[in-house]
């Protein structure tokens, strides 16, 4: 009894008690606390990011696509560079890059 004569009344109050276990259920143990919508906002964030990212490169892609379908000239590069496609009358000659590695 002396224990609870220590106690101040504001913490005896059952209102208080009765919103503070609401607040601690909320933050903490709820399914949807605050730490996990915190947490389905950034990936919401960053899942956003990466649709207008792969939104501008299907546009490109596509843009590409048209210009080889309409477009010849566009088409040999295409097929001289992806393919290394040659003309009957030409060498075609490649020279890869080498990468040197420096040991430190």
């Amino acid at each position: 009894m002396k224990l609870l004569n220590h106690i101040p009344a504001w913490l005896k109050n059952k209102y208080f008690l009765g919103i503070a276990g609401f607040i601690v259920w909320m933050l903490f143990f709820d399914p949807r606390d605050i730490f996990t919508q915190l947490e389905h906002t950034r990936e919401l964030k960053q899942l956003e990011v990466s649709k207008s990212h792969y939104q501008k490169e299907i546009a490109k892609e596509t843009f590409e696509l048209e210009q080889l379908k309409t477009n010849p000239a566009i088409l040999e590069k295409y097929a001289r560079e992806k393919y290394m496609m040659k003309r009957d009358n030409e060498d075609l000659f490649i020279i890869s890059e080498k990468h040197d590695v420096v040991d430190k």
